[in-house]
């Protein structure tokens, strides 16, 4: 991935050119430089510095009177799907990517890049080669404001032709007669075991403490790693001259507290050598849609876990999240035992809110058949992804569920969310019936109307584009009404995709405060004979809709149907738990409707059988 060619080179150019070049532009020293008849190949030690080069010398740059041309080194039979975009303006909207993207094919993932630059980078899969080499000729020199879009191919490696196996010589055994297969590294045989749920615990550190954490030829880091059963990664590199690096430590609940404790007792240990009066708080990051669910109502989890192991925790404000960091800090204040374990009960909280997310996405995906889940980025935050499961801060890398990403996000973004079903996956229907129509009403704060509807309607619609739905703002009741009605008319796929970009902008936009999770109020009409079904004898049904999916569940007694003999049912809750709720509910109508049919279709035969 960080193998440049170097192209348009004077034949009398010379490594030693392309070395002093790079160190001029203040670019790493290549750690390989092969160079033939006017072109070179030069490894880069990262991806950061690998960009940083493109950027600053493709087409830029004279060496020896000829201009010198800088792109990804990508052999033919792994430029496939994945592209890379550079120079994108930090303050273009995601949803004006989201639809840029999508007008070329459809988008499997979308990857934030952490870099040095100013503007944004993004690493982009599409779903089919021809998709990704037209997204290259149409957006290689677009122009957004005064930016112009850069795009390169990025090694694809799914794209490469499976190994052959090696041939035997006559009479040789192959692999398949050589008796039963061996347990590979990770213990499996042959196939990779399947990856589980990895939420690491990430740290900030004082930069000062980060050479003791390290230790003499790395000796005291591998000691932890060791006592523990842990990885552990320290980003030292990332934010130069930062006051603070982040530390990622995968392992079990058990094992990360241990490295967790280790590495404060390590840095109270050189606090004292070197004479630091001050206590050091322990400092751990979340991703901000997680947060709310720490807090609990009204502070209560945190007032909590303080009361229960006597430390002082304060979480940084909203302010401070931007698109490159969607994580907060949650400083804890304490004694080194007390600090540990409030980490611990802080980390279990975090971590029931990523299971119930993972669960809430996998949900997601059996209920709309063809969820393509590596793509999102439109949840709680409004920021693209949720955390890295493992990188510097910053760094946002989506996975799938199994790594961690419930808003991946990712995205993690785009109209390349949702996949085209296979036909077999989509439940009581014919295989070329359409999906069908649903419409939902949502309410939000008044206030916020004008951020969703944007300048002149662009945002709104945007977001329409985006989803592929209707979305409408339906006239204020009255002057001094507090909620909005937004009617949302599409697919169950642009139900998706739209209420999450209004759960996100109104966390973007700060219409909820720091300790507040979104949580909006959602109508959906039912036929009046599935109300009491979705009620279940004695409430049952609804009581476990609510246990299931944490939202409230609400079906007001006493309506009138409407002309169309439908009656209102209230959903309240956050993104995932309302939109499970309104999967569920439309399950339910689905069976009344089936089960009637049934009952109309043995009314009309049961004649002919009364013999």
């Amino acid at each position: 991935m960080n193998k440049l060619y170097v192209g348009n080179l004077s034949p009398s150019v010379t490594v030693e050119d392309l070395q002093q070049l790079f160190g001029e532009r203040k670019l790493p020293v290549a750690e390989q430089v092969l160079l033939k008849s006017g072109y070179a190949f030069v490894d880069f030690p990262d991806q950061n510095s690998a960009i940083k080069a493109i950027e600053t010398l493709s087409g830029k740059v004279e060496l020896h009177g000829k201009v010198i041309e800088v792109d990804y080194s990508v052999p033919k039979k792994l430029r496939s799907r994945k592209i890379q975009i550079r120079n994108i303006p930090p303050h273009l909207q995601w949803e004006v990517l989201d639809g840029l993207l999508a007008q070329y094919g459809t988008v499997e993932n979308v990857e934030q890049v952490n870099t040095d630059t100013e503007t944004a980078v993004v690493n982009v899969t599409y779903a089919t080669k021809e998709e990704a080499k037209e997204a290259i000729e149409k957006l290689t020199g677009h122009q957004f404001d005064d930016y112009s879009f850069n795009v390169s191919y990025i090694m694809d490696m799914d794209a490469a032709p499976p190994v052959q196996a090696p041939r035997t010589r006559r009479g040789g055994r192959s692999s398949r007669d050589q008796g039963p297969p061996q347990p590979g590294p990770s213990g499996g045989f042959g196939a990779p075991r399947p990856r589980q749920h990895d939420f690491p615990l990430r740290m900030l550190v004082p930069t000062q403490f980060v050479g003791a954490i390290i230790g003499k030829e790395g000796l005291t880091i591998k000691n932890v790693t060791k006592q523990t059963q842990s990885k552990v990664d320290i980003h030292r590199k990332e934010n130069a001259g930062a006051a603070e690096k982040p530390i990622t430590i995968h392992s079990t609940p058990e094992g990360c507290s241990s490295a967790c404790r280790m590495i404060l007792d390590i840095m109270q240990k050189e606090a004292n050598e070197t004479k630091t009066t001050e206590d050091i708080p322990l400092k751990i990051l979340a991703h901000n849609s997680l947060v709310g669910r720490l807090i609990g109502k009204e502070g209560r989890n945190l007032k909590k876990i303080e009361e229960e192991t006597g430390t002082k925790i304060t979480i940084s404000s909203l302010q401070d999240l931007t698109i490159y960091n969607p994580e907060r800090t949650i400083t804890v204040k304490g004694s080194l035992e007390a600090c540990c374990k409030a980490e611990a009960e802080i980390m279990k909280k975090l971590r029931e809110a990523y299971e119930n997310d993972i669960a809430a996405i996998n949900q997601q995906a059996n209920l709309i058949p063809g969820l393509n889940l590596n793509a999102l980025g439109i949840f709680s935050s409004g920021l693209p992804v949720l955390p890295p499961a493992a990188g510097p801060r910053g760094t946002v890398t989506p996975v799938a569920p199994a790594g961690y990403n419930p808003f991946l996000s990712h995205s993690s973004h785009l109209s390349g969310l949702y996949g085209v079903p296979p036909a077999s996956a989509i439940p009581h229907q014919h295989s070329q019936q359409a999906p069908e129509q649903e419409v939902v009403y949502l309410f939000i704060p008044t206030q916020a109307v004008g951020a969703l509807i944007g300048k002149k309607g662009q945002h709104i619609k945007q977001l329409a584009h985006f989803a592929g739905a209707s979305i409408k703002i339906a006239p204020a009741e009255s002057p001094d009404v507090t909620e909005r009605m937004v009617i949302i008319t599409g697919t169950p796929e642009a139900q998706f995709k739209a209420q999450g970009r209004i759960f996100g902008k109104l966390k973007e936009e700060n219409f909820f405060s720091a300790k507040e999770e979104v949580k909006l109020e959602t109508h959906i009409k039912v036929p009046s004979t599935a109300a009491g079904r979705v009620i279940g004898k004695g409430g049952k049904t609804v009581n476990e809709l609510q246990n299931l999916t944490s939202a409230e569940v609400i079906v007001p007694r006493d309506q009138t149907p409407d002309e169309n003999d439908e009656v209102f049912v209230k959903i309240s809750g956050h993104f995932f738990a309302s939109q499970t709720a309104q999967r569920k509910i439309r399950e339910i109508i689905q069976q009344v409707k089936q089960q009637e049919q049934k009952h109309q279709q043995g009314t009309a035969v049961s004649p002919h059988h009364s013999k």
